[in-house]
Parts: C-alpha cells; sequence; structure tokens
C-alpha cells in the first residue's frame, strides 16, 4: 500500500490487493476521523462492505455529491484492479460519535468550544450502538457544561431537541437522561419558575409517549418546586392523584417519596395530623424496602421536625442527630441544618451550655460558619437571659434565623418566654411602676413593654392592673385562697359515699 499528498493537501492511498485494506482503519481513525472517504476506480462487494464496517457511524453508499456531511462512495466505470482511495477535508456539519471527538471537547481551551464540539456530536444522523452510546456521553458532559456556564435555557432547548434521539435508545436511559438534565437545571440559581415549567413541558411529553415511570417521577418533582413556590393548592391536588397511582402500582421506592413530600407539605399548610400521618406512611413504606442512606435522612429530618413542634425536644434532637449522621457520612450540604436544629433543640431545652462542646467537636468544626455562628449566639444571649444579645443575634443573623421558617417558629417562642422571664424578675420588688421605667430597664420600646403586660395580666402569669392615665403597672399582692371551700367540697363528697352505701344495704335488706 502507498500513499501520497499532493499540492492541495489530499492524501490518496494506492492499494493493489483488497488484503490491504486492513492497514486503513488505524491510520483513518487515528488522522482523518474528521475526514470524509472519496473512492475512485472500480469499488467491488468487498471494499464496499468494508468501508461499511470501517465508518459505520457514518452513512455509506452511493449518494449525491453535493451532501458534504456523510462519507461519499462513488464507482465510476473506468477499469482496472486497484481501488484508489482519496481522502479530503470535508465542510461537516456536525462531528463523528467516537471516542476522539469526546476527547476533543475535553481538551478544548474554553467551555464554548466543548460546548460547540459536543453539539456537532449529536447532530451526526448516526444509530449505530456505538454511536449512541458515545452520544449519552456527550449528553452528560454537554448538560455539566452548561450548568457550569448558568445556560439554563439551553439546558431547556436542549431536552426539546433530544426528543428524536430518546425515540432510539431505552426508556430507563431516556429516563436517566431527562432527570439528570432537570436536576442540573436545578443547580442553576433563580430559575425555579423555568424549572416548573419545565417540568410541565416533560408530563405533557411523557403522557403522549406513554412513558408512565418517567412522568410519575417528573410529576413528583414538579409537586416538589411547586411547594417550594408556595403554590400549595395546585401541588396538593398533583400529589392526590399521583398516590393512588403509585400505591395501585406498588412502587415503594416512590412511594416513600411521595409521601415524605406530602408531609412537608402539609407541615407548610400547618396540617400536623395529616403531616403526622403522611410521614407514618412514608415510614411504612422504608421498612419494606432499602432505603438510600439519602433518603433515610430526609424521614429522620422530618421525623425532627414534626416532633419539635410538638415541643418534644428531646425526641427531635435524636431524629436531627441521627439525619445529621446520616448526612455527613454523605458529605450532603444538608448536614449543616440538622446540626443547626440539634442546637435549636438544646437551648429550646434550656441547655444552652451545650451548644458550644457541640460545635467544638470534631463533628461540629467541619460545618463551622455563619448557620452554627447564629445559634452560637442565640444560645449565648439565652444563657445570660439578655434580650438586647438576643435580639442583637436576630439583626446580626437574620438570613439564618428569621428566613429559616423552622428556627423562626421556634426563637419566636423562646423570645416570648425570655421576655415574660424578664418581665416578671423586674416587677417583683414593686407594688406600683411607671411602664417607661420598666422598658428603660429591659431596654425595649414603652408600647411593645405595654402590649406584652397587658397580655401576661389576661394569661393570668400575674395579678395586676395597667393604669394607662398614669402610665403605670399596678400589681396586687396573689390573692391567699379559702381553706374553708375545699373543706366543705371534701366534706360534701363524703356525704355523698356514706348516702350511697347506705341505700345499698337497703336494697339488700329490703330484697
Amino acid at each position: 500500500m502507498s500513499s501520497s499528498l499532493d499540492s492541495a493537501g489530499i492524501h490518496s492511498f494506492r492499494i493493489s490487493s483488497a488484503r490491504q485494506l486492513t492497514g486503513l482503519p488505524a491510520l483513518l481513525r487515528r488522522d482523518f476521523h474528521h475526514r470524509g472517504l472519496l473512492v475512485t476506480g472500480p469499488v467491488g462487494k468487498t471494499a464496499t462492505n468494508f468501508l461499511g464496517e470501517l465508518f459505520r457511524d457514518q452513512q455509506t453508499g452511493v449518494i449525491s455529491d453535493h451532501d458534504e456531511r456523510v462519507v461519499k462512495l462513488k464507482a465510476p466505470s473506468s477499469s482496472g484492479q486497484d481501488w484508489n482511495f482519496k481522502a479530503f477535508t470535508m465542510s461537516s456539519s456536525f462531528f463523528p460519535a467516537t471516542t476522539d471527538s469526546i476527547a476533543q471537547a475535553l481538551e478544548a481551551k474554553t467551555p464554548s468550544e466543548a460546548i460547540s464540539i459536543l453539539y456537532r456530536v449529536l447532530e451526526n444522523p448516526s444509530s449505530a450502538p456505538d454511536a449512541l452510546r458515545i452520544k449519552e456521553q456527550a449528553i452528560t458532559n454537554l448538560s455539566d457544561l452548561l450548568r457550569q456556564e448558568n445556560r439554563a435555557e439551553e439546558l431547556r432547548s436542549l431536552l426539546t431537541q433530544l426528543r428524536p434521539f430518546f425515540a432510539l435508545i431505552p426508556k430507563a436511559k431516556t429516563a436517566k437522561i431527562v432527570r439528570g438534565i432537570i436536576d442540573d437545571v436545578a443547580k442553576i440559581p433563580g430559575t425555579s419558575d423555568l424549572q416548573i415549567s419545565l417540568c410541565k413541558e416533560v408530563v405533557q411529553w411523557t403522557r403522549a409517549e406513554k412513558r408512565t415511570f418517567l412522568r410519575q417521577r417528573v410529576e413528583a418533582k414538579l409537586a416538589a418546586l411547586l411547594m417550594e413556590n408556595k403554590e400549595y393548592s395546585e401541588a396538593l391536588n398533583l400529589l392526590s392523584g399521583l398516590i393512588k397511582e403509585v400505591r395501585r402500582l406498588d412502587d415503594k421506592l416512590l412511594l416513600v417519596d411521595i409521601d415524605l413530600l406530602e408531609s412537608k407539605l402539609h407541615f407548610s399548610l400547618r396540617n400536623l395530623p395529616k403531616a403526622k400521618a403522611s410521614l407514618t406512611a412514608a415510614r411504612t413504606a422504608a421498612n419494606a424496602i432499602y432505603v438510600p442512606p439519602a433518603q433515610q435522612g430526609n424521614i429522620d429530618l422530618q421525623s425532627g421536625i414534626l416532633h419539635a413542634e410538638e415541643k418534644d425536644y428531646k425526641t427531635a434532637y435524636s431524629y436531627f442527630f441521627e439525619a445529621f449522621e446520616a448526612f455527613n457520612a454523605l458529605e450532603d450540604p444538608r448536614a449543616v441544618f440538622s446540626l443547626k436544629y440539634m442546637l435549636l433543640c438544646k437551648i429550646m431545652v434550656s441547655q444552652a451550655d451545650d451548644v458550644a462542646g457541640i460545635i467544638s467537636s470534631k463533628a461540629g468544626l467541619q460545618y463551622m460558619g455563619p448557620e452554627l455562628d447564629a445559634m452560637k449566639a442565640v444560645a449565648d444571649a439565652h444563657a445570660k437571659r439578655s434580650l438586647k444579645l438576643f435580639e442583637i443575634a436576630l439583626r446580626d443573623f437574620k438570613a439564618q434565623l428569621e428566613e429559616d421558617p423552622i428556627v423562626h417558629r421556634h426563637l419566636s417562642s423562646l423570645y416570648d418566654t425570655l421576655l415574660e422571664q424578664n418581665l416578671c424578675r423586674l416587677i417583683e420588688p414593686f407594688s406600683r411602676v411607671e411602664i417607661s421605667h420598666i422598658a428603660e430597664l429591659i431596654e425595649l420600646p414603652v408600647d411593645h413593654v405595654e402590649k406584652k403586660l397587658s397580655q401576661m395580666i389576661l394569661d393570668k402569669k400575674f395579678a395586676g392592673t395597667l393604669d394607662q392615665g398614669a402610665g403605670c403597672l399596678v400589681i396586687f399582692d396573689d390573692p391567699k385562697a379559702d381553706a374553708i371551700y375545699p373543706a366543705t367540697l371534701e366534706t360534701i363528697t363524703n356525704i355523698g359515699k356514706v348516702v350511697d352505701s347506705l341505700y345499698v344495704r337497703s336494697a339488700k335488706i329490703m330484697a
């Protein structure tokens, strides 16, 4: 076999025997994987079959000359015993679906260049098994790059563009790719509305294509997004139909996800009985199958939240600890929130001194940051019973405390308790005191103190009245209970027992 390079940069290969064809693959694949192949001379059946196998990732056959996107094979009528193969550069709009193309994309200098290469790989019309496998890898790499570049709209367009490709691959692989792209969009900040519209589009497509497995999982994802967007009624309607369908199919793993999501949804709507019922259903389904550690951590986290809502902080702490261990082993970012809620439970049971020890432990030091700093500031304020330090903590760590609905709800209760304790301690020496003086001592606005005092009087936390004309609080002595009333009631009760006993005896005598 001989080869030459002419002035136009065209490589020609002269082969005198069909046996020498076997020497071409390595050379062509290494040097001309972005080139077409022009065949001149009498092309016999052997050469045609060989080229079809060699370039099976491209369309082969006798085709029109103007189409430069595929391999060209020509069979002129000239006679001769030799085949003459001539390689030439094509103005191709796609790249061949080969590992070399993937490698070229990985070696690209800029992400834009890599994205362009991968798009051109996906444009390859080949449907050979090897080409489909390479395209799957290209899709994964492309979605990762688009996510890193924050191109959410392009990810959405990619999902629509790939629909013809999904008809060529198994449904399980299609589901994996679609869910992967949706997850990549979710990792781009500020795309909640785009995610909702994307999920709705995918649900419509899966209904049309009758892809039940994928549709159910995308609908569960859509319900979670609607809940995050505070569209609770729409999310609940979607889940109610989905739960019935999944229970009928007995898909335990998906049922765990949906029941857990329903529990979170009812909790957001402040419907604790239904939230607990849904969580119990999720635990029941989880006990029947193997549940991934991340999902088990989610169940424990939700259990801790519900127990904390019922003021059972010791049980809640144990669930948060289990969730923290699961997330910590997986290096999941949710571990820091589990640890944060653990510290919250310690503060709520008046064990604020334990907070510093937990934070300084080996596990706690890994997650040092604003979340733990916020809880440490609250613990210090609680230990010193200082409302001023408490309000400073709320102001300095607003994002970590007030914007977290779970922490905010419990800290509001803690603030009220702390305020009541401080007010009772301050008014204890007085029988009559100006409200402005109490406000000055506690370092809070007068109207805020007056409102809280009136609430405490109504709740019978102490006996007193507000003299708003003079701007004073009048405290009454605790009324002493008169012992005659309990003694009288006890006497009447005993007389009633004697009468009942005499009635029973008389009944027996008469019988």
